[in-house]
Parts: structure tokens; sequence; C-alpha cells
């Protein structure tokens, strides 16, 4: 029997990173409007494609870091999977804060945050559900193949987290997901046949260690499969995407994570492999 991960008021946590402005380009690929970030070689032998979270793809936090997979030597693209319909960026504070605010919440705050998210998300969620998305990411994949004879990687967080572990049911070479919302477990890791690497967090509320241990022992019985999960500590659900700059161990979390997928991509989709 499949285990679905849901979501909670987690997803839609963290921190907006303005610290840069993002310097890649909006074209349309296929029939959706897409952000692209070019290596300076501008070679697309290895093309990573975003698949976002809830915030959507003008979300500035995933266009810097899709400039910085750009500056490792990836062809990055960043589809609007969700149409024009992503939650508004003001959620991000007044639904969960970080960790170390969390902790220091009282239970009408608590209360309140939980009540927002299932008025929003409960509305939301079934505009964007699985017979929705799945079929414009699949599209959208189908679309880059035309155009590339290189080797294609997805990198999903959170809600786009689920469909990039998908894609490694074997639409493309490898993949990459971090901290995964609403997954089924077993049944979205037993259909994997291609490389696919993990990034969760230990404190997050939609993935217990449990569950990611399961994950884990599921992954590793494909002896034929290169997989990884590395289990970042004490960071919440939204790590590697919205992490709080302001802790140097969150700072580092997000940092490693990063290494972690330009690792993983540098490897498994290498043109002489």
């Amino acid at each position: 029997m499949s285990t679905d991960v849901g979501m909670s008021s987690c997803c839609i946590s963290g921190q907006l990173h303005n610290h840069a402005t993002p310097s890649g380009t909006v074209q349309t690929i296929g029939d959706l409007s897409t952000y692209v970030a070019e290596p300076s070689s501008k070679d697309h032998s290895k093309t990573l494609i975003f698949l976002v979270d809830i915030f959507g793809y003008e979300f500035p936090n995933t266009r810097l870091l899709a400039d910085e997979y750009a500056k490792a030597g990836f062809y990055v693209l960043v589809p609007d999977i969700l149409q024009g319909d992503p939650l508004p960026i003001s959620f991000l504070q007044n639904v969960e804060p970080p960790l170390k605010d969390q902790e220091q919440a009282g239970l009408i705050d608590k209360a309140k945050n939980t009540a927002v998210v299932g008025a929003t998300l409960g509305t939301w969620l079934p505009k964007h559900r699985e017979a929705v998305t799945l079929p414009i990411v699949e599209k959208f994949v189908d679309d880059v193949k035309k155009t590339t004879t290189g080797k294609i990687g997805t990198i999903g967080f959170c809600f786009g987290g689920r469909y990039s572990i998908i894609m490694a049911h074997g639409k493309v070479d490898a993949a990459y997901a971090c901290h995964p919302s609403l997954v089924a477990i077993p049944g979205d890791f037993d259909p994997v046949t291609k490389p696919l690497s993990l990034a969760v967090g230990t404190k997050d509320s939609l993935l217990s260690d449990d569950q990611n241990n399961q994950i884990k022992e599921i992954l590793e019985k494909k002896s034929d499969v290169p997989t990884k999960l590395v289990k970042y500590e004490d960071q919440i659900h939204g790590f590697a995407l919205r992490g709080d700059w302001s802790s140097d161990k969150d700072k580092k979390a997000q940092d490693d994570a990063l290494q972690q997928g330009i690792d993983w991509f540098n490897q498994y989709l290498n043109t002489l492999v």
C-alpha cells in the first residue's frame, strides 16, 4: 500500500532571497513561458529542467538558484508548470517562519497558520492535481527533447519534487528532488529506473525520518540504478530553496544541497557516460 505524504504549512515557509537580480531571460519553449539561464559557454549538452514549488517560476529564489546551476555549466530551463497560478510570495512569512521562530511561536499563531494553510491550499491543490500537472511536465520534457541532442535532468522542489521523481521513471536521464511533497511511498519510488538523488531535512513535517528510511530502503534495493538520499540535520521543508540565510547552519545546508545537485548532474548528465 502506498502512503501519500501530504502538504502542510511547511510547504509555504521560508525566506525570500533578494541579494541579487536573476540574470536569465524569459522565453517561450513549447507552449510554456520559461525562465532560461545559460552557462557562459553557451553549451546546451547538459540541460536541467527546474520543476518549481507552489510559488512558481517567477519566484526570485528559484531563478537565482537556476543561475547558480548555469554558472556550474548547465543549460537551465524553469517552465511555468503552474500556468500563471502560483501562490503569492506573501505567504512565505505569515504561514511558517524559520525553525527557531517556530519554537517560540504561541498556540494562537500556530492555529492561525494552520487555518490560513487550509483555506489556501484547499482551493489551490485541486487545480494542480496530478491529472493536470503531470501531462504539462511530460509535454515540456518532450518539447525539450526535440531541440537537444544532449542529456536532460530534472530538479524539483517541494510540489515539483514529486514530479522530478516521476521523471526518473524513465523520462529523463537523471533527477534530483529536494524536500518533495505529496509523494506516495512506495508508489512513486518503485518505478524509478534512472539515477535519482534526494535531499531531505530531518525536521521536515511532510517526510518523517521513518518515511525517509522507507524511501532509502526502496531505492537501495535497486542495485542497477544509482540513487542517493542525503539527510540535512535540523532542516525544515523548503530548506534547499528558501533557507534562512541569517543562520550559518541553514545557509550551509542550502549550499550543500546545491553542491549535491551539481555533483549528481555532472556525473549522470555527462555525455561520455
